[in-house]
């Protein structure tokens, strides 16, 4: 606690600033994102006296519900969608900040063999022996692995034997479970779930990435204290917690 007050006070706020209540934090936030603000919510409440009120689900859903005039302070979804929700005056432009990225991956049930995925020639091989690969149809895992499928040439293969879910936590279930032989996810959703093992990331030839970017409402009730978040998960001692959970700062 006292480390985390120090960081606080380190922005040039008061500890007795940060403590004032200003009412909770509703933040709707990428599922990518998920293990690092479980891990380091709690510490922001601690130390700043605010309620954090959190959802997850993909981007794509998240920002449909932003779309549809649900009231938010913080949205933290992929570029594309915080750059379209800014020009439609949903998100404070000045607000967007990078906040970390995860490479895409493979999941596969814990204790099954585990095929090669290290190069991209290996990968179509292995992709097209697959009984089934599951993915969210709408999460930005599988929105870049349709792309990849159609770059590589073997959409037809895949296509026809994909499982598709609504969310990153169904494609994990459907692996765990052997509803799916593999599945595709950012590596910061397969590190830690229970009954699935991480087979690989992606060669780096093409490799995507899920960046997690996040921004203000224009309508937020507590801009304050989301911003004083954003901060929080931007601040170095939040980086070990990022590169845990598989992540990494956006380059550039």
């Amino acid at each position: 606690m006292a480390r985390v007050v120090l960081l606080l006070v380190a922005f040039g706020v008061t500890a007795h600033a940060w403590r004032q209540p200003a009412g909770d934090v509703k933040i709707l936030c990428s599922t990518a994102l998920r293990r690092v603000v479980e891990d380091l919510g709690p510490r922001f409440e601690g130390a700043s006296g605010q309620r954090l009120v959190i959802q997850y689900g993909t981007s794509t859903s998240l920002g449909q519900r932003i779309e549809t005039g649900e009231p938010f302070d913080l949205a933290v979804l992929t570029p594309e969608l915080i750059d379209r929700l800014v020009a439609r005056g949903a998100i404070v432009a000045g607000t967007r900040t990078s906040i970390a990225r995860a490479p895409m991956a493979l999941a596969i049930r814990s204790g099954t063999p585990k095929p090669d995925v290290t190069t991209t020639r290996a990968l179509t091989a292995t992709l097209i022996a697959a009984p089934s690969i599951a993915y969210a149809r709408e999460g930005a895992a599988g929105l870049y692995f349709t792309g990849l499928i159609d770059r590589l040439g073997i959409a037809r293969e895949v296509t026809q034997k994909s499982v598709l879910t609504e969310s990153g936590s169904q494609v994990s279930q459907a692996v765990a479970t052997g509803g799916a032989e593999m599945g595709v996810l950012p590596l910061s959703e397969i590190l830690g779930a229970s009954g699935i093992d991480v087979l690989g990331t992606f060669p780096r030839d093409v490799q995507g990435y899920a960046a997690m970017v996040g921004g203000i409402g224009t309508g937020a009730a507590n801009a304050r204290a989301a911003q004083q978040f954003i901060d929080f998960l931007m601040s170095p001692d939040a980086t070990p917690v990022i590169e845990r959970a598989g992540m990494e700062r956006p380059r550039g």
